[in-house]
């Protein structure tokens, strides 16, 4: 049975599987449709970068500005709107600012030959700081109704977010699963001077890699922002730490070379779980942290472990 698990990589599944069963013993409201789609609901803002994150840490690169990313996108998109601006124009202007991101941390790791951890170190102070001097550390508030329809709408009755989220995933598996580009990544955080020497253009995947992060950083924000009606300076703050455990949860390794879409999807789950219990089981906030804290220290020995 061992063999089995490490063979298909169901480690994380079923781990999924016995948090649900665990909840729904110690909660009978965790089990009703309208709390599992809360959880699905919830999960979608950490899934989307968690996404990125894959693909990042797939290179054997960490992306730490992704919460910031997300906040500095969501203010420029709302400011907009505020503005009169249209929304889908806004929209598309803050997708820009999130690849705008994640190129500037792409290209100081590739051709600036930076450690990834230093250089998105600097760019989360960066873009919160950036994020902080635009909205003058005040929410931006009166966003159009049009705009809510993002965050709140169904679409079948399944809510807009969780089938975006769906759809990411999806291309990400496609991507990374059954197309060169994904072979390529996948080389490149195996061993970087063997895929140079395979022919594999390394800095033009690792800026990809990052914008790539940034995009989904900037998607995340919109959806955030437009189920909370509100664009807060602080929103994302941390979130770069729930989406590398949720990558870690899942499989990938934080070596690079290693790892999937599913199990990042599982990892997410997991998270969402975890944190929807807790909060039906009125658990205090304070230790809802240290859970997730005792999380990522289990994720990452996990993850030395099994390398």
């Amino acid at each position: 049975m061992v063999n089995v698990i490490k063979k298909y990589r169901l480690g994380p599944l079923i781990g999924l599987v016995l948090i649900f069963i665990v909840m729904s013993i110690l909660s009978n409201q965790f089990l009703t449709f309208s709390n599992l789609r809360n959880v699905a609901l919830q999960t979608t803002v950490n899934a989307l970068l968690g996404v990125g994150m894959t693909f990042v840490i797939l290179t054997s690169g960490i992306d730490l500005s992704v919460g910031s990313t997300l906040a500095l996108s969501a203010v420029i998109s709302s400011g907009l709107m505020v503005a009169h601006v249209n929304v889908f124009l806004a929209c598309i202007i803050g997708i820009v600012v999130g690849a705008a991101g994640g190129a500037l941390n792409g290209l100081l790791v590739s051709y600036g030959r930076l450690a990834p951890f230093i250089v998105t170190l600097g760019t989360q102070q960066l873009f919160r700081g950036l994020t902080e001097v635009y909205t003058h550390g005040m929410p931006i508030f009166n966003l159009p109704n049009s705009f809510s329809n993002l965050g709140t709408g169904l679409i079948a009755g399944i809510p807009i977010p969780v089938v975006i989220a769906a759809v990411v995933f999806i291309v990400g598996w496609i991507v990374l699963k059954k197309t060169v580009i994904g072979r390529k990544i996948y080389a490149l955080g195996g061993n970087e001077k063997v895929a140079q020497l395979a022919g594999v253009k390394v800095n033009r995947y690792l800026v990809w890699v990052y914008v790539v992060a940034g995009v989904l950083a900037a998607f995340a924000g919109l959806i955030l922002t437009s189920r909370l009606g509100t664009a807060e300076p602080t929103a994302g703050t941390g979130y770069e730490l729930d989406a590398i455990t949720a990558v870690v949860l899942g499989g990938t390794s934080l070596v690079g070379g290693e790892g999937s879409i599913i199990g990042t999807l599982v990892g997410a789950l997991i998270l969402g779980v975890i944190d929807n219990g807790l909060n039906l089981l009125n658990v205090n906030s304070f230790w809802q942290d240290a859970v997730k804290g005792l999380i990522i220290l289990v994720a990452i020995l996990l993850d030395r472990k099994k390398n």
